[in-house]
C-alpha cells in the first residue's frame, strides 16, 4: 500500500486487513434479498457475514513514501472479489461473474 508518509503503521495495517476481509466477506456470500419488499435476513441468523474463523491470514506490505500524508481509506474492500474470482478461476477452471460468488453453488 502506498499512502504516502504513515504516521502510524498500525493503523494502515488494520484498515487493510478489516477492508480485505470486508470485501471476501460480500463475495463471498453477502447478499441481501427482499420478498414483497420486506428484507429477508433480519438478523445475523439469516445473514452470514464474514466471521473471524473465515478469515484468511492477510500480509500488508507498505510501501516507504516521502510524499505528505494521505489516509489508509478502504483500499482492501475493491481489490477482494477480483481476488477470490480468480483464485477460484484458478482451482476450478469456471470464472465467477456475479456477486455473491456464494450463488454460484462453487463457492461457499
Amino acid at each position: 500500500m502506498d499512502c504516502g508518509r504513515v504516521i502510524n503503521p498500525d493503523v494502515v495495517k488494520a484498515q487493510m486487513e478489516g477492508g480485505t476481509g470486508w470485501g471476501i466477506g460480500h463475495a463471498l456470500r453477502g447478499e441481501i434479498t427482499m420478498t414483497d419488499g420486506v428484507v429477508d435476513q433480519a438478523n445475523f441468523d439469516s445473514y452470514l457475514p464474514m466471521r473471524m474463523s473465515d478469515m484468511p491470514a492477510v500480509e500488508v506490505h507498505i510501501v516507504p513514501s516521502g510524499e505528505r500524508p494521505t489516509g489508509a481509506g478502504e483500499p482492501g474492500v475493491p481489490t477482494a472479489a477480483p481476488a477470490v474470482a480468480n483464485a477460484v478461476f484458478s482451482v476450478t477452471g469456471q470464472p465467477q461473474q456475479t456477486l455473491p460468488f456464494s450463488r454460484s453453488g462453487i463457492v461457499s
